[in-house]
């Protein structure tokens, strides 16, 4: 494995015409920002160490779970969330379905508008706001 603070460490395990797996490394300087999986379903089960999940709320901005090792969630494809790494050397596995094609990424500006840029499942996830 492979941990970098700078860069998200990511591979395919899998891709077909139904499922899309991917293993993720983490450290805590790895944030994906605010994103959603445009149509398709997730679940995530973390392999070792601990991640960050957070949603945003419209009462309370946004809400923080931690999600460590042996722990799995799932989703929906109109959840938006924003993950890193809780420690350094976490890692996870990632299955979404359909397959990732594209992605929504989100910033909240200065004046709390929240807008969405849709990319590529290719692209690798990084704050926006």
């Amino acid at each position: 494995m492979a941990f970098d603070g700078e860069q998200r460490v990511y591979a395919s395990l899998h891709r077909d015409a139904h499922v899309d797996v991917w293993l993720l490394c983490w450290t805590p300087e790895n944030d994906t920002g605010w994103h959603d999986h445009d149509v398709s379903s997730g679940a995530v089960a973390v392999v070792s160490g601990e991640l960050v999940e957070n949603n945003l709320t419209l009462m309370h901005g946004a809400r923080e779970t931690r999600v460590r090792a042996g722990e799995v969630y799932s989703f929906g494809p109109e959840h938006i969330h924003r993950l890193n790494g809780a420690v350094h050397g976490s890692i996870s596995v990632h299955a979404y379905s359909p397959p990732l094609w594209r992605m929504g990424q989100y910033a909240v500006d200065e004046a709390g508008v929240l807008s969405r840029v849709s990319l590529s499942y290719a692209d690798e996830l990084r704050p926006i706001d």
